[in-house]
C-alpha cells in the first residue's frame, strides 16, 4: 500500500490529530504533504520534530483555486482531511466558520480530489454526529441526529462525503473517532483546560455537575487507526474509532487534578452548555476486525498527557492571550 500510496496530502496537519498523524506518516517514509490555514488552533511547532521532511502549504480549503494550485503541482496519492472548525462552544457563539471550513471547504476538496483522480479519500469525523446516547453504543449505522451546529456541520460533510461516493464512485472512507486527547491539544478542550487554569491555582470550570459521560482516545492511537482505514479499510464505509474508556466529565477532572497533585476545591460547576450532550459511545467492533487495538489505556494515556503538558507547559500559557476572551464568553454567560 505504501508503494502505491506513497504520497499523503493532509488538511489540517498543523492541527492536534492532524500533526500526530504527519509525525506518524514522516516517520513511516511517507512523503507528506501539509495543507492548513494555520488558524488560531494551528500550530507548526507541532512538527518540530518532523521539521523539513514534509512540505508546507498554507491555505483555507475553502478556497478552491489555492486549493486546485496545490493539486496541480503535488498530485497527490491521497489525502487524509481533517482540516475542520471542532470547538463546539465556538459554533454555539457562531456557526458560520463551521459551515464554511466544514461543509463548503470539505466540497471543495471533494471536487478537486475527484479532478485529480486520488486512489483514496479519508474523512475524519466524529462520535458527535450521531448525538447522544443513553445506554449501549452507536454503530456505523446508526442514525445521524446532531445536537450543535459544530456536529451538523461534521454530519452534513459526512454526508457529501457519502454522496460523492455514491453518485461518482469516488473512493472515500470514513472515520468517526470518539474524543481524543494527548499531547499538543489546544487549551480550549476540556483535558488542557484544567492543566493549564490547575497550575495557575486558579477555578477549573466543569459545565453542570460534571455527570456527562465521554469516551477518551489517546491522539496516537486515532493516527494509527487512520493508518489502518487508509490501508485496509473498504472504499465507502465508516469505520468508528473508539477506545472503550468511558468516563464522566467529572471523574475526568478529579483524575487530571490529582496527576498534577492539586486539590479538587479548584472544581467550580458553571452553567451547563446549550444542547449539551450527555453520552457518547463507539461500537468499534468494525475496525477491531482490521486488527485495531488501543495502545493506550485511560490511565496511561491520561498520565502522558499531564507530563507532557507540565513539561510544555510554556507552550500551553501561550496560548492564552487567544482564548482568554473565549473563555469569559462561555464561562460567565
Amino acid at each position: 500500500m505504501r508503494q502505491k500510496l506513497s504520497k499523503i496530502l493532509v488538511t489540517g496537519g498543523a492541527g492536534f490529530i492532524g500533526s500526530e498523524f504527519v509525525r506518524q506518516a514522516v516517520t513511516q517514509g511517507y512523503r507528506v504533504i501539509v495543507v492548513d490555514a494555520l488558524t488560531y488552533a494551528g500550530d507548526l511547532k507541532r512538527l518540530d520534530e518532523v521539521k523539513r521532511r514534509y512540505k508546507f502549504y498554507k491555505a483555507d480549503i475553502a478556497c478552491k483555486d489555492s486549493v486546485g494550485a496545490i493539486f496541480k503541482k503535488e498530485k497527490p496519492d491521497v489525502v487524509v482531511h481533517f482540516a475542520a472548525e471542532s470547538h463546539v462552544d465556538r459554533s454555539i457563539q457562531d456557526a458560520s466558520p463551521f459551515i464554511n471550513t466544514n461543509v463548503l471547504g470539505t466540497q471543495i476538496l471533494l471536487d478537486i480530489s475527484r479532478k485529480y483522480k486520488i486512489k483514496r479519500f479519508v474523512h475524519m469525523s466524529t462520535d458527535e454526529v450521531y448525538g447522544e446516547i443513553k445506554s449501549g453504543r452507536f454503530t456505523e449505522s446508526s442514525p445521524l441526529a446532531p445536537n450543535s451546529p459544530y456536529a451538523a456541520s461534521k454530519a452534513a460533510a459526512d454526508l457529501l462525503v457519502k454522496s460523492y461516493v455514491r453518485t461518482y464512485g469516488f473512493p472515500a472512507v470514513i472515520a468517526r473517532a470518539s474524543n481524543n486527547y494527548g499531547p499538543w491539544q489546544y487549551p480550549e478542550k476540556l483535558i488542557p483546560v484544567i492543566i493549564l487554569k490547575a497550575c495557575k491555582g486558579d477555578e477549573v470550570p466543569v459545565y453542570a455537575k460534571g455527570a456527562n459521560v465521554r469516551e477518551w482516545l489517546y491522539v496516537a492511537d486515532c493516527a494509527r487507526a487512520i493508518f489502518l482505514i487508509l490501508k485496509k479499510g473498504l472504499l465507502g464505509e465508516v469505520y468508528n474509532i473508539g477506545s472503550g474508556h468511558e468516563r464522566s466529565n467529572l471523574v475526568t477532572v478529579k483524575s487530571v487534578l490529582r496527576l498534577l497533585g492539586k486539590p479538587e476545591r479548584l472544581i467550580r460547576f458553571v452553567q451547563d452548555r446549550p444542547g449539551h450532550d450527555f453520552r457518547y459511545s463507539l461500537d468499534c467492533s468494525k475496525i477491531r476486525s482490521l486488527g485495531f487495538r488501543p495502545q493506550w489505556n485511560f490511565e496511561s494515556g491520561m498520565k502522558k498527557t499531564v507530563s507532557w503538558n507540565v513539561s510544555n507547559y510554556l507552550w500551553l500559557e501561550s496560548k492564552l492571550k487567544d482564548i482568554a476572551g473565549h473563555w469569559k464568553k462561555v464561562y460567565h454567560r
